[in-house]
């Protein structure tokens, strides 16, 4: 499985994301939390892998400190190693991790073509915007504002 994206730990643990984003981090932390199964023939001398709920607890704690990044990469190492342990919780990792798609951040490609005729006024080019209204009155009319009959 693919590491869960750094950006993205930290954008759910801090609030950034929308409702959506909050119940994606609910179920993770629920995820983390539930039993960690070890691989079976898992020998004695294998270094101990954590269950990620430390990490997950660091992250939760300051997600808006200066040491979040770290945080957030630890979570990502422990989520990684865990599903490589425990077959499990790789399968609900990963359906975790498809669920959370819409909900991601930073990830995709954005391609903005604007071509032909008049612009007036500001253009933006945004991506990921939610409950923003970005409606921008049109030009006044040619003529608009001059008196019938001429000056």
């Amino acid at each position: 499985m693919d590491p869960i994206s750094v950006g993205l730990l930290i954008a759910l643990a801090s609030g950034a994301a929308d409702k959506a984003g909050q119940q994606a981090w609910a179920r993770l932390s629920a995820l983390v939390r539930r039993s960690f199964q070890r691989g079976q023939g898992q020998s004695p001398e294998a270094p101990a892998v954590s269950s990620g709920e430390a990490e997950l607890e660091r992250l939760e704690e300051a997600p808006n400190d200066p040491a979040r990044r770290q945080a957030a990469q630890a979570l990502s190492a422990a989520l990684a190693a865990r599903a490589a342990e425990d077959p499990d919780f790789d399968a609900a990792l990963q359906q975790w991790h498809e669920q959370v798609r819409p909900v991601r951040t930073g990830d995709g490609d954005v391609n903005v073509t604007i071509s032909g005729g008049e612009f007036h006024g500001p253009q933006s080019v945004v991506r990921d915007v939610y409950g923003v209204p970005t409606v921008t009155p049109p030009p006044p009319s040619p003529g608009a504002g001059t008196p019938p009959g001429g000056e």
